[in-house]
């Protein structure tokens, strides 16, 4: 179980942010899965809203991303690459747009990110109620102080705020967007959720581990002779 949440937290975007001291560009890059993770999350949802913009032909609008998510798995197999990011996106996409064409409405392209915001909102707000915030277990993990943050106030009351910043960006980008989903404004829509993914998650990973580095000591480095 451990062994498990361990390779979790080094995943994760702290874990990639953790390498030095001060976050780098290179760092932060590396935590959203470099230039080419960066492409693979932002090009199929742009596609699919430029398409139905231009178009208002749902078919259309869906085929474009799923071929888009093909090519990505294809291109990451041809070059033996690592293909999980780029099969999960695709499935992602997949299932997006089978909800949109089982219903008829493009807006219903963007329900599984509605699902998967609320899921993280909930989750994380749960672990900060039941007094172990899931940041405060990443950073203790990363910083090799495991659990021992648990019984300093400082660092306590700062993990639990911090996880409850990211509680708050979840939680915003379904009460700005589940308004314009109800609406049918798809334009307005996929523009926002472009605009609230990345935009948003890259300053608070930046924010996050300046706290982290500024609450947490850092580790007694060994005597050079």
């Amino acid at each position: 179980m451990s062994a498990a949440f361990g390779v979790a937290a080094r995943k994760s975007g702290l874990g990639a942010m953790a390498e030095g001291d001060a976050p780098t560009g290179k760092a932060l890059l590396l935590a959203m899965g470099g230039v080419r993770g960066i492409v693979e999350a932002i090009l199929p949802g742009l596609l699919f809203l430029v398409v139905y913009t231009l178009t208002l032909d749902l078919l259309p609008s869906i085929i474009a991303p799923i071929a888009l998510g093909v090519l990505f798995s294809v291109a990451r197999l041809v070059q033996r690459q690592p293909v999980t990011q780029a099969v999960g996106g695709l499935l992602g996409i997949a299932l997006s747009a089978a909800l949109a064409l089982l219903s008829g409405r493009a807006e219903d392209f963007y329900v599984v990110g509605f699902w998967t915001n609320g899921a993280y909102a909930v989750a994380l707000l749960v672990s900060v109620l039941v007094g172990w915030p899931v940041v405060g277990l990443v950073a203790g993990y990363l910083m090799g102080s495991g659990t021992s943050w648990r019984s300093h106030p400082g660092q306590r009351r700062a993990m639990r705020w911090l996880t409850l910043v990211w509680v708050a960006m979840f939680a915003a980008r379904l009460l700005v967007q589940l308004p314009l989903y109800f609406s049918g404004n798809v334009e307005l829509l996929g523009t926002l959720r472009l605009l609230m993914g990345i935009p948003l998650y890259a300053p608070l990973l930046v924010l996050s581990w300046l706290v982290v580095r500024a609450v947490f000591p850092k580790a007694p480095q060994a005597p050079t002779e």
